[in-house]
């Protein structure tokens, strides 16, 4: 077993603290180009810390405009939370709708990640993946948490069938898969 002496633990911390302080300020730089933060309700109240809380986000599909998703995710508070070390949990909802005429910017491939984010500092990230039901004409959005050692099954899907918009005729889906 080893001891550590006070300027150890010290110094462990300053290096805990610079390592979330980083983390913490590239997922800053990340989220200015990510999604855009609807809005966060508290779950559960932490003293002398944030509170859990339960965030919602909208982001645009960068491929497909015309089609928005939402996504709810749990957002640990408490000490871990604060410093930016906590490994989020894996559940997460969404709902994708068709928000203007359908247009699609180039041929994407089934399953295609349409948007990923971090869930931990290291193992745990979301990913949002797009796909085409040719027969229905519909996309489909899938979003999952995978984690690097042994996965998670923890998911939810949204569906978006491709409907004309004002004079706009409504494209087919299955004419941009690669």
């Amino acid at each position: 077993m080893t001891v550590m002496t006070g300027w150890a633990r010290i110094g462990r911390a300053a290096t805990i603290a610079v390592i979330a302080a980083t983390a913490s300020v590239s997922a800053t730089a990340a989220f200015a180009e990510g999604p855009d933060l609807i809005f966060k309700k508290s779950t559960v109240w932490k003293f002398l810390t944030p509170d859990h809380k339960l965030a919602v986000y909208g982001v645009d599909d960068p491929v497909v405009e015309g089609v928005a998703c939402h996504y709810t995710v749990p957002e640990k508070g408490g000490l871990e939370g604060l410093v930016g070390i906590a490994e989020e949990v894996s559940d997460i909802s969404l709902a994708c709708r068709q928000v203007g005429p359908v247009t699609f910017k180039k041929k994407f491939e089934q399953g295609e990640e349409m948007f990923s984010q971090r869930r931990s500092l290291i193992f745990k990230r979301m990913q949002i993946v797009r796909g085409c039901d040719v027969k229905r004409n519909v996309l489909v959005y899938l979003v999952y948490s995978d984690k690097l050692i042994e996965g998670s099954p923890k998911n939810s899907t949204s569906s978006v069938p491709i409907m004309p918009w004002g004079d706009a005729e409504a494209p087919r889906c299955s004419d941009w898969i690669d």
